[in-house]
């Protein structure tokens, strides 16, 4: 009877370390995942549910733009501040006044509450002077505060059946010269991309993952419960948490529609265990 070779005690140690998760990811929560709640709440529900830490939606919410507040906020709950996001969105325009004002507050306040990642969006169409030196400029203030700027992908808007230049210079970041990437399913989903490919596209590049989910094709930014979609959100965690990834997912779905404290925090909790048992973190 033939006998089938057994591995090599080196062979079956290299096999454990690539099957193992290496360093822990850790998992937060959004504030945004609580609107129209408050970023007190967001901390709270952060804290109650079991989260890593919390990422920060700067808004026209006074503690949001407050980092002693935030940082009372980040003791009282035993919850760190691993990420700022900057008011770039379309809603936040008139919040810290000029682009580079709001690139540069973010970055001052992520160093004030000892967050490592501000999130930005790219420019929009009509910022032309801010456009052409965006890739430079978000290089230039991460370099300058110590910290990462990390470049969140966004999807075409779509008028009447047809594709509108709405970013500068485009919604897919993955091709562009940022040296730090944040990488959304939601938006993934509404552009029609593959998650998978682009974070294996990003490599190291990959700073920052929004964990959220969305079906294609579609025109709205759904913002829903992973695995809810048809995002690749197994995959991607699988990936990142065996390939040296050393940033943060953070929870970003979208909750207006639940009907009570409840119900939110059911989504929340669910959004949570989803990431810790495709991160290994966890027996599903």
């Amino acid at each position: 009877m033939t006998q089938t070779p057994k591995d090599s005690p080196a062979e079956h140690n290299q096999a454990a370390a690539n099957s193992a998760p290496r360093a822990h990811i850790p998992v937060a929560l959004s504030t945004a995942s609580v609107y129209p709640l408050s970023v007190h709440d967001g901390f709270a529900v952060a804290a109650d549910l079991g989260y890593d830490g919390v990422e920060v939606l700067v808004t026209h919410n006074g503690d949001s733009q407050d980092s002693a507040a935030l940082t009372r906020l980040a003791e009282r709950y035993d919850q760190p501040i691993l990420a700022i996001h900057a008011p770039t969105l379309l809603l936040t325009q008139q919040v810290w006044g000029s682009a580079w004002n709001k690139i540069q507050r973010s970055a001052q306040m992520a160093v004030d509450v000892g967050a490592e990642v501000v999130v930005v969006h790219p420019p929009f169409r009509w910022q032309n002077d801010y456009a052409e030196t965006f890739a430079h400029g978000v290089r230039d203030i991460a370099d300058s505060f110590g910290i990462r700027i990390a470049v969140e992908n966004m999807y075409p808007w779509r008028v009447r059946g047809r594709e509108a230049l709405a970013y500068l210079p485009h919604w897919d970041p993955v091709p562009l010269d940022y040296r730090d990437v944040t990488w959304d399913f939601s938006h993934a989903a509404t552009a029609g991309a593959s998650s998978l490919d682009a974070v294996r596209a990003l490599g190291e590049r990959l700073r920052h993952i929004h964990l959220t989910d969305g079906i294609s094709p579609s025109t709205k930014d759904q913002h829903m419960i992973p695995g809810h979609g048809t995002q690749e959100c197994v995959e991607v965690l699988q990936h990142i948490a065996h390939n040296g990834f050393d940033g943060a997912v953070v929870a970003e779905i979208s909750t207006r529609k639940a009907k009570g404290a409840g119900q939110r925090e059911e989504w929340l909790a669910e959004t949570l265990e989803f990431a810790r048992v495709h991160l290994g973190q966890t027996a599903p």
